[in-house]
């Protein structure tokens, strides 16, 4: 999909206001650099040679002998029965490609790519690459294969989508065959591996790298104080501290170690809160020193968790699709390759998670009823009828057909106009009355569906392919008390997200919190013991 775009373009101080016609600047995948693409290293001129060939039982004698690579089975045979069983990563006279040696490289170093490296087999693989012989040719040659086929699926898909539906992101994972991607490479054609994983995911690899660079240097350093905040003219050895912090995160260009809070200290703190979703008043409050005192290997994790979730994102080729991303409470609305229209959302609070998913945004409703969930007319309604009997007028509620809903107008709970893309969670975007949630930082109070703000813009733009629906047309039907499906010419794609890091459209590496606690759980099964024997 275009996803490319979704978190480049995520700066958290862009507005519903200033958004209006003002296209972002068009981030375009080629602009990325291609040496931050690992797997295109292996593009070359391969050998197509076709001389040197092996039997077919050979690859079930090996997969006997190095029972790991058994998964890859199918794409064992499915590759090689293509190639007439020729050999792949060898030349005529029986010696490794020159591209062999940058597979090699690039499994060993997988970690720079925030992966364990549970590499299959190194001592047997280190020895087959070191002692290149004839005798060791068929071996060699299917090991090879072997640990491509696994770095392959670890670089471009991460965990298996069982483990990532048992943690509640359903969004469809992108489905890539392995065995055609190699012999693509091998047959030296172009192919368009940038496209294979979500870019978000290189920029991410790049910070990872350089937080890597902090923890090696040693100069990620603990805050120690008591004080609640610090802000201009304050004086401190841990106003000191924090603008070093600032400076090895980047927020400010230099560290002259004074330790007066002056305004240079006040912008780093700006732009430090702006990374990290928080109101941006320049005090270095209680928020600000609890994100400063967390360790490093919390951030190096997040950065890592969030590389996975990259992997599992498909690229979309429709040219208008919504995406939210829930930690950082933002909606962007992407038309060709620009976000013309992004604003605050709410989300649904801990005990009500907003879902992670795709869906087709079909219908705008204006002037909707609320058909009341029956969970809320347990917990919520039942209860306050038994209190007051005038409950349900006094809420500008009705009984329908044996369920509670609630009529049309402003003190609606949806608000004016809702937006439905039908799903089997119950869930959808819409206006609301409760405005001043919009004001908060950190905006987790729903029951699960989306709360949009200045929603009127964002019918606006869903219907602009209906000249019939001017502004004074929408206006007119949000507030006319009416109910009003209209269905959209073509259905948007929308999709629910979970990133708590990603690099913003300034090169800015950006932090979210966890509110629904999905990362450290990724991050076990990322780092899963998995011991590999190393077989001869």
């Amino acid at each position: 999909m275009k996803f490319y775009l979704i978190l480049l373009l995520l700066p958290a101080y862009f507005s519903c206001q200033n958004s209006e016609n003002r296209p972002v600047k068009k981030i375009v995948l080629d602009s990325l650099p291609t040496d931050s693409i690992p797997i295109k290293d292996l593009a070359g001129n391969f050998s197509s040679q076709t001389i040197l060939r092996f039997d077919s039982s050979a690859i079930p004698t090996f997969l006997q002998r190095y029972p790991d690579f058994k998964i890859y089975s199918a794409d064992f045979d499915k590759f090689y029965s293509g190639r007439k069983y020729s050999y792949a990563w060898h030349n005529p006279d029986g010696n490794p490609i020159e591209q062999t040696s940058v597979l090699y490289n690039l499994v060993f170093n997988i970690d720079e790519n925030g992966l364990p490296k549970d590499i299959p087999y190194p001592d047997a693989y280190t020895h087959l690459m070191e002692e290149p012989g004839k005798d060791s040719m068929l071996i060699r040659e299917l090991m090879i294969t072997g640990e491509y086929l696994v770095y392959a699926r670890k670089i471009l898909t991460g965990i298996p989508e069982a483990q990532t539906t048992a943690m509640n992101w359903y969004i469809p994972r992108k489905k890539i065959e392995y065995t055609v991607l190699l012999d693509s490479i091998l047959d030296g054609k172009s192919v368009a591996f940038n496209k294979l994983i979500y870019p978000q995911y290189y920029l991410l690899r790049d910070k990872l790298k350089l937080y890597y660079d902090i923890e090696k240097n040693g100069s990620w350093i603990a805050l120690n104080t008591s004080e609640k905040k610090f802000a201009m003219g304050d004086s401190s050895t841990v106003v000191s501290q924090i603008r070093k912090k600032l400076f090895v995160a980047g927020d400010i260009d230099a560290d002259n170690q004074s330790p007066i809070y002056d305004s240079v200290m006040y912008y780093g703190i700006r732009e430090f809160q702006r990374r990290y979703g928080l109101k941006q008043d320049g005090v270095a409050g209680p928020g600000v020193l609890k994100e400063m005192s967390a360790p490093l290997s919390k951030r190096l994790e997040q950065i890592i968790v969030n590389m996975e979730r990259c992997r599992w994102l498909e690229n979309e080729t429709d040219d208008r699709y919504l995406v939210v991303n829930i930690p950082q409470f933002q909606l962007l609305f992407f038309q060709g390759d620009s976000v013309f229209y992004t604003c605050p959302v709410v989300v649904g609070k801990e005990t009500n998670k907003t879902a992670i998913f795709k869906g087709e945004m079909k219908y705008v409703v204006f002037s909707p009823y609320w058909n009341v969930p029956t969970s809320i007319i347990k917990k919520e309604i039942q209860p306050g009828m038994k209190r007051d009997k005038n409950y349900l007028q006094k809420h500008n509620m009705e009984w329908n057909n044996g369920k509670v809903r609630q009529k049309p107008g402003k003190q609606n709970s949806l608000g004016l106009v809702k937006f439905l893309f039908p799903n089997s969670f119950d869930m959808y975007l819409h206006d609301t009355p409760s405005k001043s949630l919009f004001n908060e930082s950190s905006r987790a109070f729903s029951h699960g569906c989306i709360r949009v703000y200045q929603p009127e813009k964002l019918a606006a733009l869903l219907l602009s392919g209906m000249p019939q629906w001017t502004p004074e047309k929408i206006d007119a039907a949000m507030h006319s008390g009416k109910e009003q499906y209209v269905t959209l010419k073509k259905t948007v794609p929308v999709y629910l997200v979970y990133f708590t890091a990603f690099v913003d459209n300034m090169g800015k590496l950006n932090f979210r919190d966890d509110i629904y606690k999905r990362d450290d759980q990724l991050r076990d099964m990322i780092f899963a013991k998995n011991p590999k024997k190393s077989a001869q």
